[in-house]
């Protein structure tokens, strides 16, 4: 995962004030030692830390729309809708849909 770029002056629309930011503006960093002290969020808070996975976790679908394949394509088209980033796979879908009236009649 990427590191996230620190902010060094306030950028409006990030879910936080001016006042907020000039309000915390001024912290230290932490130290060495303090940073070593630090303790992971999930052993300070475990029920919120719980309660927390408990929302991110989905369900099983109430009513599935797609059905789970598999399906071999060539390693350059893969590489090509991975390197499109996240989504790749609806964009893959996107355009077998796009593909569709171009296929053949169905042979009987």
């Amino acid at each position: 995962m990427p590191a996230k770029k620190l902010l060094n002056e306030f950028t409006p629309g990030r879910g936080y004030t001016k006042e907020d930011w000039d309000e915390v503006s001024d912290n230290p960093e932490l130290t060495d030692e303090e940073l070593s002290q630090g303790k992971p969020f999930a052993e300070m808070f475990p029920e919120m830390a719980a309660k927390i996975q408990e929302l991110r976790t989905r369900g099983a679908q109430k009513a599935p729309t797609k059905e789970m394949i598999s399906l071999r394509v060539d390693r350059d088209v893969l590489a090509a809708f991975r390197a499109t980033g996240a989504g790749w796979q609806a964009r893959m879908n996107e355009a077998l849909r796009a593909a569709l009236p171009k296929l053949p009649p169905a042979a009987e």
